[in-house]
């Protein structure tokens, strides 16, 4: 896992312009925080930062593939885990290629010379990476198949700038960062369109696509997507075949040479991976949760809190655990609620994001690397609305009907803001449009295409939101997170697999636990699903209550440009510990300080229709 940055321009000579990609590099030290390196040539400078998971000891970069440093072959700077390297080094050996490193970054540098355009095929893995092919003088962007990893790029002159994060962009100082109105509109109704964000003119590197930067111009190449395919393996043998991918997944992502942990919350995806890593690694797994100060209140998502089912798990399985308690001086501090909104380049979403970057902040005293349960809903039909019928049959995105946060955050806007950016209809147009990729196999109607399209949508347009914060909040303290269930080959399996099967004991999940049953305790195995825990004290609400009260009273703040001062005062007069309410100022809060968080920021005073 690193940092990556870095300008090319084909029609220029960049070679003094080492000095602007360090700078942008220099934004995403905490990614990095082990090492850093920039390497110049004639039409491209590539920059890094790096933290060491696999061969610590060497595999700096930008890594070069010539042995002379003025006239390199191929140049990367690379960031994630290619977790089938090893198998991929034998092959380019037995192809004649020579390794001076133990990196899966050196695997892949060989494998973009003998592959080139073809070579994210070949990988399996989170990755975003640049190549530099300094022959064709053509750059290389590219990034794994469910958008683990982030990558961002803006065209610049007759090339680009790109960068693990917008942040890094708006350092060279040749990008102004700006509000795009279709990015806010994307956050308002709680749904992401491939390629976009939060900022005219930057664009993201699509899941599975690589983007082609030469003479000719920039251009996408998607290199895979979602394909419908039938399935003939009745339950027993679909359920023998996630467990042998699972077994094969578990193996992979627990190499590394640093110390290793999980993520445990006690639910099915968590302490799966948990029992799968544990065996994987001998029993080395160190496993973390997370709690908070407080008495636990079951609500309508959470009928049960997590720490029984955990304590279940650590002595089911004899693990080495650690509980992480957080307090609401801690959820609430504004140094805090800046670092997050720092490290997610946009307005984070309350204290399930600030709890999380504390979480991982504590983690990181005890590991460099953990696996996390991330995406299991999404590949087995976890959440709730899966199961629903009226949210369903809805003409709508299905998850509109548990979050809330769309109306919450959109009864905030000035007048004049909700009527510019008109974000019903948006929604409206991005639903249709993301219905209409969804793949179907002939003839497919009914329940099974309904569902097949549910998948779809939670893989496309809700997942990648859930990546993006796990890794930006996760590396902003340099700690790397894995995700096995986003191994794209089980991914592609779960998809194509009948609604029939994914529920045939009737329970969601039903092929994750009869797949991993006889590796958890009873308890965890017949739990219901349960979401990320939030902080029930009311010391938290009051916080944030005293703080959005001193916001509402300065009539300067740049958040009044988006949102109503009196809508956040009537707001603040319903009970402290209203949901609504609290999600509400926590948006408030976290916008004002976005807009704030850079001098540069275009002042355009409201979005156009």
């Amino acid at each position: 896992m690193c940092g990556i940055a870095g300008w090319v321009d084909p029609t220029r000579s960049l070679r003094d312009k080492g000095r602007v990609v360090r700078a942008m590099a220099d934004t995403l030290a905490a990614r990095g925080p082990d090492s850093e390196g920039v390497w110049a040539g004639a039409n491209a400078v590539l920059g890094h930062r790096r933290l060491a998971v696999m061969d610590p000891e060497h595999g700096e970069q930008p890594m070069l593939l010539s042995d002379d440093r003025d006239r390199p072959l191929t140049v990367i700077s690379y960031s994630g885990e290619v977790f089938n390297h090893l198998e991929l080094r034998a092959e380019l050996e037995l192809l004649g290629h020579k390794f001076r490193t133990d990196t899966d970054t050196e695997v892949v540098l060989h494998a973009c010379l003998e592959w080139g355009t073809g070579v994210a095929e070949h990988l399996n893995g989170m990755f975003a990476f640049a190549v530099w092919d300094a022959r064709r003088g053509r750059l290389l962007l590219v990034r794994d198949r469910l958008g683990v990893k982030p990558l961002f790029y803006a065209p610049h002159g007759h090339g680009v700038l790109f960068a693990s994060e917008p942040k890094a962009l708006f350092a060279s100082g040749l990008i102004t960062p700006a509000v795009d109105d279709d990015g806010l509109r994307d956050f308002l109704a709680s749904v992401r369109t491939p390629g976009g964000s939060l900022f005219r003119g930057v664009h993201e590197v699509r899941p599975g696509t690589m983007v082609v930067v030469d003479d000719r111009g920039i251009r996408e190449h998607r290199y895979w997507a979602l394909r419908a395919r039938p399935h003939t393996a009745d339950v027993p043998e679909t359920v023998d075949h996630v467990r042998d991918l699972l077994g094969d997944i578990a193996n992979r992502h627990v190499r590394a040479d640093v110390p290793l942990g999980a993520l445990l919350s006690g639910g099915l995806d968590s302490s799966a991976l948990a029992a799968l890593g544990r065996r994987s690694t001998h029993g080395r797994l160190r496993t973390f949760s997370v709690d908070f100060d407080g008495q636990f209140v079951p609500d309508r998502l959470r009928a049960t809190p997590d720490a029984p089912y955990v304590r279940d798990m650590v002595g089911h399985c004899g693990l080495d655990h650690r509980d992480i308690v957080l307090d609401s001086a801690a959820l609430t501090d504004p140094a805090t609620r800046q670092a997050v909104v720092t490290a997610r380049d946009a307005p984070a979403t309350g204290d399930m994001d600030t709890s999380l970057y504390l979480l991982f902040q504590a983690v990181r005293d005890h590991a460099t690397v953990v696996i996390s349960g991330e995406s299991a809903d999404e590949v087995f039909g976890g959440y709730p609305w899966f199961h629903d019928p009226a949210a369903l049959a809805t003409g709508d995105y299905p998850w509109r009907y548990l979050t809330g946060r769309s109306g919450t955050y959109q009864a905030l806007l000035r007048e004049d803001v909700a009527v510019a950016l008109d974000v019903a209809t948006h929604r409206e147009n991005h639903y249709r449009q993301a219905l209409a990729e969804v793949p179907v196999l002939p003839g497919e109607a009914g329940i099974q295409r309904r569902m097949r399209e549910v998948f779809h949508l939670h893989l496309t347009r809700w997942l990648p939101d859930l990546l993006d914060r796990k890794d930006r909040l996760s590396m902003a303290v340099g700690l790397e997170v894995r995700v096995p269930f986003c191994d794209h080959r089980l991914v592609e399996y779960a998809f194509n697999t009948p609604w029939a099967h994914h529920t045939f004991d009737g329970q969601e999940k039903s092929l994750l636990r009869a797949a991993t049953a006889d590796l958890l305790p009873a308890s965890v195995v017949n739990r219901t699903k349960a979401p990320y825990p939030i902080t029930q004290d009311v010391a938290y609400d009051r916080a944030i209550r005293d703080q959005a009260g001193d916001l509402a009273a300065t009539p300067t703040a740049p958040v009044w440009t988006f949102l109503d001062p009196q809508r956040l005062r009537d707001r603040l007069a319903r009970p402290v510990t209203d949901r609504a309410t609290r999600a509400g100022i926590d948006f408030a809060l976290n916008l004002d300080l976005w807009l704030s968080s850079s001098s540069s920021w275009s002042r355009r005073s409201r979005p156009q229709p």
